[in-house]
Formats: structure tokens, sequence, C-alpha cells
């Protein structure tokens, strides 16, 4: 099992300060790079790696930190570097030579690690001669197991977020015709983006269970480890039977989440822009625009339809889709996702808007209406439906089994509208 330590500091990490803090394991073992340079490896003298460090990442909202990391760790002041390292789980030294790593990071240059007890600015001495497995051709640096049919990548973080490193690997591994499987404990919840990005094709978030053993995080049905892949345990009657650990439906105390499902279509034109509708309902529904957008977890660009137009028009030229996360206010929960895809009707753009509200907080719902005929009117909607139900106002998801949604109002647009659409997710 890979082990993974964020150092957050007030200013990017360069080089010296990242060279040193790779030192954690002496002069012994080298460094390389992946990904054109946008991850640096600590290896054995062999080429084994031991410590994986994703390129620092700018981020602008201090309060992802509050939102992925709960209270553990002290809020920043203002944008603030995130750099990730992943320890391999072949060598107990390596999750060691990740806390030092990150350690020697903030005592340089100030800020905060997670999981706060483990910075340190040790040197790690290690067992040489080092006799670690291979890392088998093609696997992935982040991956804990590979077999034919499935990635692994076991994680143990009370938020387990669409991080880039996690995004390149679902898409790695569906470009090598397997399902990504990921393993948490119980306590750990996931964020919406990541549960859409699970609950899409064959991946699955597998839950160990210290009692109920292994189940499936979204849809409840026992698992156990055949044929190299969690697969469904069958009941007496052949159908998937379900862990009493996700049928224990967690009490809510009156929190609820509003889900916008929208669907807009529009001419190719040069002079298109973007997100222009999910700015709109984020507007109408919670009084402001949305703080901030991004293609991963943490979230860490400011708003910007020019920005993310831009992004989704030099990948259509690529002949790929987009994917976009949207963010809110701690103040106003809320988070969307948005597919942009070209097809023979034109630029869609499929997004889901959920914002979460306690039980004291009054819901948009008058909003909706005006909100409907606005969009259908200024921005191509062909069909919008809204649910409600109880749901946690923080807008993760646990593992247990969730309550069914009320639709609200099938709101659409006006009858023919829909028609030019390609289809919603």
């Amino acid at each position: 099992m890979t082990k993974d330590v964020i150092a957050l500091t007030p200013t990017m990490p360069d080089p010296a300060t990242l060279l040193a803090g790779l030192y954690a394991g002496g002069p012994d073992l080298t460094v390389c790079t992946l990904a054109d340079g946008a991850v640096l490896q600590l290896c054995t003298p062999e080429g084994v790696p031991l410590l994986s460090v994703e390129a620092p990442q700018l981020v602008h909202h201090p309060d992802e930190v509050r939102r992925l990391f709960g209270a553990q760790v002290p809020l920043p002041e203002g944008p603030f570097w995130w750099t990730e390292a992943r320890a391999t789980g072949s060598l107990p030294e390596a999750e060691r030579l990740a806390a030092s790593f990150a350690g020697r990071l903030t005592s340089a240059l100030g800020g905060a690690v997670w999981p706060p007890d483990a910075a340190h600015t040790d040197v790690v001495p290690l067992p040489f001669p080092l006799t670690l497995p291979p890392v088998p051709e093609g696997r992935p640096p982040a991956v804990d197991i590979q077999t034919g049919r499935v990635s692994v990548v076991v994680q143990d973080r009370p938020v387990i977020a669409l991080t880039t490193w996690l995004s390149d690997v679902l898409a790695e591994t569906a470009g090598q015709g397997r399902a990504l499987q990921l393993v948490t404990p119980p306590t750990s919840r996931v964020t919406l983006p990541t549960r859409a990005a699970l609950a899409f094709g064959p991946h699955r978030w597998v839950v160990q269970h210290p009692e109920s053993g292994y189940y499936d995080g979204l849809r409840g049905a026992r698992l156990h480890w055949t044929d190299g892949a969690f697969t469904e345990e069958d009941g007496p009657d052949g159908t998937p039977c379900a862990a009493d650990a996700f049928t224990a439906t967690p009490a809510l105390e009156g929190e609820r989440q509003l889900v916008l499902s929208l669907c807009t279509v529009h001419p190719a034109t040069a002079d298109l822009v973007l997100g222009a509708a999910l700015e709109v309902a984020w507007q109408h529904l919670t009084g402001a625009p949305p703080a901030g957008w991004s293609t991963a977890e943490p979230v860490n660009l400011a708003w910007s339809k020019r920005e993310l137009t831009e992004l989704a028009r030099s990948r259509a030229q690529r002949g790929a889709p987009t994917f976009l996360i949207t963010l809110g206010t701690p103040e106003r929960p809320a988070i969307a996702t948005t597919r942009i895809v070209h097809t023979p009707a034109g630029i869609e753009e499929h997004t889901t808007v959920a914002l979460g509200y306690g039980p004291d907080d009054p819901l948009p719902l008058r909003a909706l209406p005006e909100l409907t005929k606005h969009l259908t009117a200024q921005h191509n909607l062909t069909n919008m439906l809204v649910t409600l139900r109880p749901a946690r106002r923080d807008l993760t998801v646990v593992p247990h089994a969730e309550h069914a949604p009320i639709s609200v109002a099938p709101l659409s647009a006006p009858r023919g509208a829909a028609d030019t659409a390609g289809g919603q997710e």
C-alpha cells in the first residue's frame, strides 16, 4: 500500500529545495522524471521507485484545505502550493522518506504537512542492498496492484478527491482496458467528482471494513478477491449480497442536497464562450458566481469562462472531451462537474450542480422557474432535472446507502429543443 504525504507551502518549492528534500534518503539513491518532468521519482540504484513527487500546484482557494482535510491542517491565509508525495508500500522506510521530504519543504518554506503528525527532517537510513520487486512494465507509479483485469489503488485519506494523479490513473487504466478499483477504510469519504468518475464504466470503490469485509461503497454489494479483481459475492438466490455496513444509513439531522442536471447545446462558433449557463445557475441559486474551477482536485484556479473555453477548444482540436470541476464558497457549499463534447449537434455542456443545505437553510426553489426560462432563452438549455434528497451538507459521499432523490420539477426547454442534444450523461 502506498502512503501519501502532502506539503502545503506559501511559496513554490524551487529545484534546490526539492532536491534537498529528496536527499532525505542519502546520496545513494537516484532521481528520474516521468510525464515530461511533471513527476520526480526517487529510485534505488537499480531504478525501482521508492517515492513519487508530483509537480507543485498553486491553489488559489485556501478553503480547499478545510474541504479536503477538515480541521487537521491549519487553514492557509492565502494562495498556497500543494506538493504531493507518494511512497511505495514495498519498503517500510519509504513512508518515512515521504514524511522527511515534506518536512524539509515546510522547514525551508513554512506551511503545513498532511498528515499533521508525519513531518520530520531526519535522514532516513535504508537497508542496503535494497531487494525490492521490480515495477511491472506499464504499471502507473500510483497503482499498488495491477492484474490483467484491474488496477488497484489503496488510499487512506479523510476525503478522497479526484486529484491529478488519480485522474491520470483512471485515464491510463481505461486506456489499458482495465478497471480502477479504489480501496479505502470505511472512515473515508469521496468527493462528488470522485464518485462521478468511479460510477462511470467498470470502476469500483472498494471499502475494507473490519467487520463486514470488503464491499462496494457506492452499490453496497459484498466483494471478494477472485481471478485478479474484487468481484461481487452472490447470495443463495444468485443476486449480489448487500453488506450490513452499507445498509446502515447514518443520521443526517436535516442536511440536504439540491442537485441540478442540465444540458446546453451551442453552435460551434468562433466567439462561443462556455460556462455561462453554469455561472447563471450558480448566481441564481447562491447569490454569487462560482469561486473557482479546475480539471482535478484541489480546485486551484479562479473562476474564468474565457480560460475554461480556451482549454475546451484546445482539447476539441485534438478530438478530446473536456471534464471540469467548479467550486463555490464554504458559506454556500456547491460543486459542479461538467463534461464538454463536440457532437454533430454542436458543443454540448453536460453539467451536474450539487448544493448543500443545513436543516435551517432555505432552499431556492422559487428561483427555479425563472432560472429555467433564462437558460432556455439565453443559453441554449435543452433540458434540466432538479432533485432533492437527504445527504451531507459538505457534499461528500459516505460508503452507505443513500436516500432516494425526489424530483423537484422536471424542468425542460420548449418542445423539440431537446432533440438537438446528442444525449445526456
